[in-house]
């Protein structure tokens, strides 16, 4: 699928994949209000990410484990999150995970530490013994067609991060924008009379 090609794009020569984006406090689309999200591929053709501080709250792994069947009283089965990573593909799960966890068929590999993987085995590799160190399990992804993201880069609807495995991983998503904008070093308290009225 397309997601795959755009994903083993190598991400030089200025493309955007493995930083991170931050919604700006006048982004205009009110889905990606206030989203961090993690871009997993760029080229010049196209672009795709994971919003990774949306969880989704009637939703975590264990029932989504037993939704597939894959439960079978499984006592590793982690209490994570699951997250609305996008408005496409939102019946498809898409996992970031450390590369602790990499099987060349299957995981594509977005930086030296972080991989992305589409698969069932990574879901019983995330309710095993030994699971990957860690794990971020989204539904749904963000694309975007040629020169779309550039374009709504130039309207400042989003500033860019260098990758923060912390930031990227740890379950403390409420606070997850706040931080990835001092990270970048703007005080988003200044913008709260705007943020409203994207």
């Amino acid at each position: 699928m397309a997601y795959i090609d755009l994903v083993t794009s190598d991400g030089n020569n200025g493309f955007l994949k493995g930083k991170i984006l931050i919604a700006a406090p006048a982004m205009g689309d009110p889905r990606f209000s206030r989203t961090v999200l993690y871009m997993c591929g760029h080229d010049q053709f196209q672009a795709m990410g994971l919003v990774i501080n949306q969880p989704m709250h009637a939703l975590h792994f264990g029932i989504l484990m037993q939704q597939l069947k894959l439960d079978q009283d499984n006592p590793n089965i982690p209490q994570m999150p699951v997250l609305s990573g996008g408005p496409v593909e939102p019946e498809r799960g898409f996992v970031l995970h450390s590369l602790d966890y990499n099987v060349p068929e299957e995981t594509l590999k977005i930086t030296p530490n972080i991989g992305f993987s589409a698969s069932t085995e990574i879901l019983l590799a995330i309710a095993s013994p030994n699971p990957p160190a860690q794990a971020l399990l989204a539904l749904g992804l963000s694309s975007w067609g040629p020169g779309q993201i550039e374009q709504e880069l130039q309207e400042n609807a989003w500033l860019i991060c260098e990758p923060d495995e912390d930031l990227i991983f740890d379950q403390d998503y409420a606070s997850k924008w706040d931080r990835a904008m001092h990270k970048i070093g703007v005080d988003p308290t200044r913008f709260s009379d705007i943020a409203g009225h994207a």
